[in-house]
C-alpha cells in the first residue's frame, strides 16, 4: 500500500530540530533539478519478529517514470544517512541514462532518516534503535521494490521483464552491493560507488583514512595548509584550558552554545575533525549542495583563506580559522550559529557501535591529533553512549563477506582516488563479473553525481563503464 501526501509526521522537539536542519540545509538550499513523485508505503517495524510484524510505519520513496517504457528496467537508488530528497537531487547520473534504457527511477529512504521514522516521535529513544540494522534496511528495500513494481507494472504478466539495477554511493553503495548479493533473484546488478566493504575491528591500516584526507589537503591546499591545520590543533587545545579561552572560541566561531567543559572541548575537536573530512569528501570541481552548500573545490577555498592570512598571536590564528571554516559552515550566508553536533551524528555513531565498525586512527604523518584506535576503548564509548555491551566488531564481514567476492556477480565498485573511503573498498576485480574502477582525482561517489561541463575524462570514462556494465547485464550489447 502507498499513500500520496505532502504531510510531515509529528515530531518531538528533538526531531523537529533535526527535521528543520534537514529541510533548511538540504531541501531549501538545493535546486530542485529533478522532478519525482513522493510516496509512502506501510513498512513493518521489524521483518524478523512475527509478534511485531503488524506494527508498521510510513517509509518514504520517490518515483520518476518520465523515461519509462514498457519492458524497461527499474533503476533504484538506495538511501543512506540522510533525507532521500538530497540524494535524488544529487544523483543526476541515473536521470542521464534513464532515457537511454527506458528506465523507471526510484529513490528509497533509509529507515530512521528523513521522514521514515519507525517510532515517530520516539524513534531516537535508545530501546527503539534496535531495529536500525542492515538486515532490516535491506528488507525494507526489498519490500519497497516490490511495491514499486506492482504499482508501475500491475498490468504485466511477469515482473521478470523489468529487471532492477541498484545504485548507491558511500554506505548506500555498500547496501547496493549487499542487496545484489543477498537478493540476486530481485536485483540483476549493482553500481556501488565509494562503497566501504570492510567494516571490521581487524583492519590493520587504520591510519589509511586520515592519510588520504591529508594527501587531499596537500594536493589542493598545499603543504602550508596542512602545517597550519596541524599548528591549529595545539593552539586550540591550549586556548581551551581556560574559561576566557573557551569564551573566545565560542564567540569567534559563532557556536550556538558556549563551551564550558572538557566534554565540550572534545566535541569541538571532533566537529573540527569532521569538517576537514567533509571538505575532502565533498571537494567537487563545481559548486554543490550535497547536505551543505559549498563552492567549487571547497577544500582549496578553505586553505586559500587560511594560508593567505597574517596573524601575530594565537587568537589571531583562531580568528582566521573561524573565517576559513565558514566556507563549510556558512557558505550560503544563512547560518546563524554553529552546532557542534549534527542531528544524524547520533544515528551514525549508533550504527558504528552496533555493526558498521570502521577503525580510524591518526599518526605523526597525517594532519590530525595523534589518536590510536583501540577496540576496548571504542567498546567502552559505545556502552557509555548507548548502553551497548559486546560490540559486533566483525559481524558485517561475517554476514556479507567483506572483500571475499569471488562468488558474487554483477557488481561494479568505483572509487575516487581522493576519497578516503577508498581505504575500506574493493581494490581489485574479484571475478569476471565483479569489477573495480578507479577515478583519478575523484571525490566521494563523484561518478553518480549530476553531470557537469567540467567533468574530466576519468569521470566520463567511469560513467561509460557503468553504462557498459548495465548493457551487459541487460544483454543489450
Amino acid at each position: 500500500m502507498f499513500i500520496h501526501t505532502n504531510s510531515i509526521m509529528g515530531q518531538s522537539l528533538f526531531h523537529l530540530s533535526a527535521l528543520f536542519f534537514a529541510v533548511y540545509f538540504n531541501v531549501a538550499d538545493s535546486q530542485q533539478r529533478y522532478s519525482l513523485e513522493t510516496r509512502y508505503t506501510d513498512m513493518p517495524v521489524t521483518h524478523y519478529e512475527w509478534q511485531k510484524q503488524m506494527e508498521t510505519f510510513k517509509l518514504r520513496y520517490l518515483v520518476n517514470n518520465k523515461y519509462h517504457v514498457r519492458g524497461g528496467p527499474i533503476f533504484v537508488y538506495l538511501g543512506g544517512r540522510g533525507d532521500i530528497n538530497v540524494y535524488s537531487q544529487n544523483t543526476g547520473f541515473l536521470f542521464e541514462i534513464a532515457a537511454k534504457f527506458g528506465a523507471l527511477i526510484a529513490f528509497i529512504e533509509h529507515r530512521y532518516y528523513g521522514e521514515s521514522l519507525p517510532f515517530g516521535n520516539e524513534s531516537l529513544v535508545i530501546d527503539n534503535l534496535r531495529y536500525l540494522t542492515t538486515t532490516e534496511v535491506l528488507a525494507d528495500f526489498v519490500q519497497t521494490i516490490d511495491v514499486v513494481k506492482r504499482e508501475a507494472l500491475e498490468n504485466l504478466v511477469s515482473f521478470d521483464r523489468h529487471p532492477v539495477i541498484a545504485f548507491g554511493g558511500g554506505y548506500s553503495g555498500s547496501l547496493a552491493a549487499w542487496l545484489r548479493m543477498k537478493y540476486p533473484f530481485l536485483v540483476l546488478g549493482a553500481i556501488a560507488s565509494s562503497a566501504p566493504m570492510i567494516y571490521s575491528s581487524s583492519v590493520t591500516n587504520c591510519e589509511c583514512f586520515n592519510d588520504v584526507v591529508t594527501r587531499t589537503f596537500e594536493k589542493y591546499g598545499q603543504e602550508q595548509c596542512v602545517k597550519t591545520v596541524k599548528l591549529g590543533w595545539e593552539i586550540i587545545v591550549n586556548l581551551s584550558r581556560s574559561k576566557l579561552g573557551l569564551d573566545f572560541i565560542s564567540s569567534t566561531w559563532k557556536l550556538c552554545k558556549r563551551m564550558s567543559s572538557a566534554e565540550d572541548v572534545e566535541k569541538l575537536l571532533n566537529w573540527l575533525n569532521n569538517i576537514y573530512v567533509k571538505l575532502a569528501l565533498n571537494n567537487y570541481h563545481y559548486p554543490s549542495d550535497f547536505f551543505m552548500p559549498l563552492p567549487a573545490y571547497p577544500l582549496k577555498v578553505f586553505c586559500d583563506k587560511l594560508t593567505s592570512s597574517f596573524f601575530n598571536d594565537t587568537k589571531g590564528l583562531v580568528e582566521y580559522f573561524g573565517q576559513a571554516l565558514q566556507v563549510y559552515t556558512n557558505y550560503s550566508g544563512k547560518s546563524v550559529c554553529n552546532s557542534l553536533e549534527e542531528p544524524t551524528d547520533y544515528l551514525l555513531k549508533y550504527q558504528e557501535c552496533t555493526e558498521l565498525v570502521m577503525p580510524k586512527c591518526s599518526i605523526d604523518t597525517d594532519m590530525f591529533i595523534n589518536k590510536p584506535w583501540v577496540y576496548e576503548n571504542f567498546a567502552l564509548e559505545c556502552h557509555a553512549k548507548y548502553g551497548i555491551s559486546g560490540v559486533k566488531a566483525d559481524w558485517i564481514t561475517l554476514a556479507y563477506g567483506g572483500r571475499n567476492m569471488k562468488y558474487a556477480s554483477n557488481i561494479v565498485f568505483s572509487h575516487g582516488e581522493m576519497d578516503p573511503y577508498t581505504c575500506y573498498g574493493m581494490r581489485n576485480n574479484a571475478s569476471s563479473t565483479v569489477w573495480t574502477f578507479d577515478i583519478a582525482d575523484g571525490s566521494h561517489h563523484v561518478d553518480l553525481r549530476n553531470p557537469d561541463v567540467s567533468d574530466n575524462n576519468y569521470i566520463l570514462t567511469a560513467r561509460r563503464h557503468h553504462v557498459q556494465a548495465i548493457n551487459t547485464w541487460l544483454k543489450l550489447n
